[in-house]
């Protein structure tokens, strides 16, 4: 009996093989590749240096969704503005890909173009919601943005469909914002976003954090923020660098049960008589 036939199967069972390998590859590396220019867009997003004023301390972690072919569009921003006082801001971009990351630095670029000429947050955030409308995208942000006087101690926030922040006095008080806010940025024009006034008191802490960080399959949301409120009350009792804190706090971005973006930024206020 001849084998030709058998062989010959054999053969193009092979070459069909080959060709699906090299096409799953060539599929991988690029899928792997933007990824990386995601990454590299995030990161090139972020501010390099931070705001220096006298009695201000400031601490930001970044932990990109960097495992499997997820990236999302988390971000955190801290500069100064134009009377002195520091603007502050971080946010998530809804989706997991290369349009989220660039979507991220659309909104990051218009906060802060758009503070320079009104510094009030609920300003910011309503004239940035109607700018990323005439663009015309699909996507939509969470975000916080505050406006803090490091002198005074005052810390103005409003809020565009964003978790809220947690904070911590010396004295052992801590606990969750509960302001009103308003809806994500991008989703209908012309909203309101009311703004809420906070004092940040000597040795307490400020945390601004996405939901990397407290959110997800292994971890609810309440949880996740009492989680962050306990950690930020231990810190300012005993005195925490706020660096130590939000290393404290990106760790925790581990036990949520899921790979995502996890941003954290924390303030953190001396006595008058500090050095900056």
């Amino acid at each position: 009996m001849s084998r030709t036939g058998t062989t010959d199967d054999g053969d193009e069972l092979l070459t069909r093989l080959e060709a699906l390998t090299a096409q799953a590859r060539a599929q991988a590396e690029m899928q792997r590749s933007r990824v990386e220019l995601a990454i590299a867009l995030q990161r090139g997003m972020l501010p390099r240096d931070l705001p220096v004023a006298s009695r201000l301390h400031l601490a930001v972690r970044y932990a990109p969704a960097c495992q499997g072919l997820n990236v999302g569009g988390d971000w955190y921003d801290a500069f100064t503005l134009g009377d002195g006082r520091i603007g502050l801001s971080i946010g998530d971009v809804q989706g997991h890909n290369i349009e989220a990351a660039a979507f991220m630095g659309q909104v990051r670029a218009g906060l802060r173009a758009l503070a320079s000429v009104t510094s009030d947050p609920g300003e910011v955030l309503a004239r940035t919601n109607d700018l990323l409308l005439s663009l015309g995208s699909d996507l939509f942000a969470t975000c916080t943005f505050m406006r803090l006087d490091p002198c005074a101690g005052v810390l103005e926030s409003a809020r565009a469909g964003h978790l809220p922040c947690v904070w911590a006095t010396a004295n052992g008080k801590s606990g969750v914002t509960a302001d009103e806010g308003g809806p994500p940025l991008g989703v209908q024009a012309g909203m309101p976003y009311p703004v809420t006034r906070y004092e940040l008191t000597t040795g307490g802490v400020f945390v601004l954090l996405t939901d990397g960080v407290v959110e997800g399959p292994s971890l609810p949301l309440e949880e996740g923020l009492d989680q962050a409120m306990r950690l930020a009350g231990i810190a300012a009792v005993a005195g925490m660098d706020v660096d130590a804190l939000a290393a404290a706090l990106i760790k925790g971005a581990e036990l949520v049960g899921h790979d995502d973006d996890a941003a954290v930024l924390v303030v953190g206020l001396d006595g008058p008589g500090a050095q900056p």
